[in-house]
């Protein structure tokens, strides 16, 4: 809380001066001191202390007491509008050591300040600092009756209020106890320090900033603290609209706040039953000390003795239990303010400041989309299945920002493990983030994190249409790793194919068509043309990262998205790939303010390039496939508006995980239905798992169009960039020409080349037999790399058709019919206007060099002159018979 300064006159003061104004008079220390020891005389002489000791000892006690911000309740925030998140705030909780909110003095109803004045000390505002007739008499009475009687000033109850604040901020134990301890314990020598502070302090303040401190900082039962938090707890108002009645009560829990607090109706002193007669009694005389001091009417007196005390409880939303269906969110961003070191050097620290600081957090929860989030979840996948322990998640993040608008899932929250007994509803993990955030050690995103392979594919040169090895086998051989060496899985049976029983019956697909189909084979022969330290590196840029903190595994099964991830770290990721390569890590704080106003520094979004925008725009070619003619066509067609939007499904083995992520421009959001622990699980493609009456498995796809739906209709979208040629197109290579060859040969030729090699097996050739014959398509021609090319091999049986062009009839049937060809020739004609061509071979049928069979069927074509028309002479007369 911050205090107005004194004039330098005031501030000037001597402590005697300060005294002398308590009696009108202006005298020196030794005065003050020999007044002070007046005061405190009985508790001296039990001390055994001599008066001029006494003297001595109060003139070289401190007089400065630095006033520390106040212990208050933190709230955190979230909005229906990202531009305004304060003008449209909604509470999600609160959370305090105690439940204060420090209020300027005009925000106090004057009924309070002229209570506590003359409920607690009348002279306040004539003495300065210690009200020396109220403290004598206090002291007498405590000796004489051996107990203790109140005679401190508001300035003192003040300080004291002020050294207690500071024992409750020490984390260590021990030291918090004894310094509690001699703040609060009856000696002479804490009394003197407490009136030597007291008057330094009227020395260097204002009377109204003092009263303004008083009322904020002192308790009015259990964990409330201030007149602000007490006006809300006890009567559900405002402190400047507390009626006399009300400010009357309240002043007086105060002097006993055990005693006279009103939230305990059921006290058979002060309770419902008796009208809450302790804190009456307590009222009412403050009000007749009001009346006295003429603070108050008669009329005003009446009223007020005559309201009986009604309060009306109202509990503060305390911890994340009170947010309801934002409840796992609201926990993340404690956890944020637990573990950045933004807020604070050490964890202890962190905590201390969140609880005790007072700020306002406004958060980027968007409360609409949050809402259809939950919806869907409710209407797909039930809080509890008793044979299956199923989870529903949804995470959405803003394009670009990093920003987190949604994060929800199908349970209860609570950190109550007295709660958590009482259903399986209830848990306190938050299955959305890390475990160092929410307690969850992630899942597996499945094919969904084939995309990052895709991203190294594309990173590497090769294009979208390049086709790869992807036959079934249990024989991939050698996969490269830079970081680890070559790496070979054969010993582990490693044949992986897609779930659910489907072929990969291409024996090489391409990049493009692995992607729309979410094709295994297909992405572990691209993943055998790369590097695995490389792929494991690619997905790293785009902040993707175990949930349990280890480090993420880079062999070969790992392509396929066996990685446990929390699926905010791949909604991040895919709003990355929407963001043309940039990937913006998460943040789920917009602003922070302090009770004084300040704002205060906040975790930033880091924006990284992970990849080039022309990379980029190839994986949003490809995953674009996914949503119109992929995998993921259903969730496309159910989302309404519908701008261009990526995607990429995902199922893990045995579908016991199933995934549905994308993106349009501007939002990315993951949902998964998933196991969330234990064995107790089921195939989500079996006839048996029903959710609601429905298939399982497409849960996801009809949870992921209503949020996208909601959020495309208040975000929109753009249009992707197109990509370029080179990014889709494969540039076509010259097939070898490998006739002749070995098999053997021929197959590591073609290898080589960058082809797929297939064995079409035997075919007549006149090459020697074993060697190939011919190959599909032909050597020379050109053709994309990773594409087939079906080698066949000779039968040795063959004969080369031989070249008899220009040969007449008889010496060409001559040689055709002769061994080793015996052909059976036949004969077509053909008119020629060049004589030398008349009766001459033109053509052969099959072609000159085609390998064909003894005794094959061939055509001979022989050439038959026919002079061309004479030209009609230039100028001449048409023919009458054409005219």
């Amino acid at each position: 809380m911050s205090f107005k300064l004194k004039s330098m006159s005031a501030k000037n003061r001597t402590v005697s001066g300060a005294l002398g104004g308590f009696l009108g008079l202006v005298g020196m220390s030794a005065v003050a001191g020999i007044l002070v020891t007046a005061a405190v005389a009985p508790a001296v002489a039990l001390s055994g202390m001599a008066a001029t000791n006494t003297i001595n000892v109060f003139d070289s006690l401190p007089e400065y007491l630095a006033i520390d911000q106040l212990a208050q309740k933190s709230n955190i925030y979230a909005s229906t509008n990202a531009e305004d998140p304060v003008g449209t705030r909604v509470l999600l909780a609160s959370f305090y050591e105690q439940n204060r909110v420090d209020v300027a003095s005009d925000a106090i109803s004057q009924f309070a300040k002229d209570a506590a004045i003359a409920g607690e000390d009348p002279r306040f505002r004539q003495h300065g600092g210690v009200d020396i007739q109220s403290s004598f008499n206090g002291a007498v009475q405590t000796l004489a009756g051996g107990g203790t009687r109140g005679g401190s000033s508001i300035t003192q109850q003040y300080v004291k209020n002020v050294l207690i604040q500071k024992c409750e901020v020490m984390t260590d134990a021990a030291k918090a106890k004894e310094c509690y301890t001699d703040a609060t314990q009856t000696t002479a020598d804490r009394k003197l320090r407490e009136m030597r502070l007291a008057i330094g302090l009227e020395k260097k303040y204002d009377k109204a900033d003092i009263l303004r401190g008083y009322l904020n900082i002192a308790g009015y039962g259990g964990t409330v603290y201030g007149i602000e938090a007490a006006a809300n707890y006890y009567y559900n108002t405002t402190a400047i609209n507390l009626t006399l009645p009300q400010a009357a009560s309240l002043v007086a829990i105060v002097n006993n706040p055990q005693k006279f607090q009103l939230d305990r109706p059921n006290s058979e002193t002060n309770g419902a039953a008796n009208g809450y007669a302790a804190n009456k009694d307590r009222r009412d005389y403050i009000l007749q000390e009001m009346q006295k001091y003429d603070k108050i009417s008669q009329a005003d007196y009446d009223a007020a003795i005559a309201t009986p005390i009604e309060p009306v409880i109202t509990v503060p939303s305390t911890g994340c239990q009170t947010a309801g269906d934002n409840a796992f969110f609201c926990d993340y961003v404690t956890k944020v303010l637990k573990n950045d070191p933004t807020f604070g050097a050490t964890e202890e620290e962190r905590v201390a400041n969140f609880s005790r600081g007072g700020f306002n957090v406004y958060t980027t929860l968007d409360l609409d989309l949050q809402a259809t989030s939950v919806a869907a979840l409710n209407a797909n996948v039930p809080k509890v299945v008793n044979d299956w322990n199923i989870g529903g998640v949804v995470s959405s993040v803003k394009v670009g920002t990093g920003a987190i608008l949604v994060m929800a899932q199908n349970k209860d929250y609570s950190q109550d493990p007295a709660v958590q007994a009482t259903g399986a509803n209830y848990t306190s993990l938050n299955y959305n983030t890390d475990h160092a955030y929410g307690g969850s050690n992630g899942f597996q995103p499945g094919s969904t994190y084939k995309v990052f392979t895709l991203a190294e594919w594309l990173k590497e040169g090769h294009a979208l249409t390049e086709r790869v090895d992807s036959r079934r086998k249990s024989n991939w051989g050698v996969f490269q790793d830079s970081c680890l060496g070559p790496q070979n899985y054969d010993a582990q049976d490693f044949n992986p194919r897609n779930d659910g029983g489907s072929s990969e019956s291409n024996p090489n697909y391409s990049a493009l068509q692995s992607t729309t189909g979410s094709i295994n084979t297909g992405f572990i022969g691209m993943a055998k043309k790369l590097d695995l330290c490389g792929i494991r590196k690619t997905a790293e840029s785009f902040g993707v990262h175990r949930a349990d903190g280890g480090d993420l595994g880079q062999n070969a099964a790992s392509v396929l998205g066996t990685n446990e991830i929390a699926p905010l770290t791949m909604a991040a990721a895919f709003a990355g790939i929407a963001n043309n390569g940039m990937t913006c890590t998460p943040v789920a704080i917009t602003k922070m303010i302090r009770s004084d106003g300040t704002e205060l520094p906040i975790p930033k979004s880091n924006c990284t390039q992970s990849v080039e925008p022309a990379v980029a725009a190839g994986m949003q070619y490809a995953m674009q496939t996914v949503m119109t003619n992929g995998t993921a066509r259903s969730s496309n067609a159910a989302t309404s508006p519908r701008p261009p939007m990526i995607g990429k499904t995902g199922t893990t083995d045995s579908a016991k995980d199933t995934w549905m992520s994308g993106a349009t421009t501007q939002v990315a959001t993951v949902v998964g239905v998933v196991n969330v622990g234990g064995s107790n699980w089921k195939n989500q493609r079996s006839y048996k798992s029903r959710l609601f009456g429905k298939d399982a498995s497409t849960a996801r796809h009809r949870i992921w169009p209503l949020v996208m739906s909601a959020a495309n209709a208040k975000y929109g979208g753009d249009d992707f960039p197109e990509a370029s040629s080179n990014v889709i197109n494969a540039v076509a290579v010259p097939v070898p020409d490998v006739r002749g060859k070995s098999m053997a040969e021929a197959k590591s030729t073609i290898q080589a080349a960058g082809f797929l090699f297939v064995d079409g097996g035997v075919t007549t050739s006149e090459m020697p037999a074993g060697t190939v014959a011919n190959t599909d398509p032909a050597g020379g021609s050109a053709s994309t790399r990773g594409a087939t090319v079906t080698a066949f091999s000779s039968d040795g049986s063959g004969v080369t058709v031989p070249d008899v062009i220009g040969k007449n009839e008889t010496d060409a049937r001559t040689t055709l019919t002769a061994a080793p060809y015996t052909f059976t020739v036949a004969k077509l004609e053909q008119a020629t206007t060049d004589k030398a061509q008349d009766g001459k071979v033109v053509a052969v049928q099959p072609g000159v060099g085609t390998a064909s069979r003894p005794g094959a069927a061939l055509t001979i074509v022989i050439g038959k002159y026919a002079p061309a028309p004479a030209a009609s002479a230039p100028g001449s007369a048409p023919d009458k018979k054409n005219g």
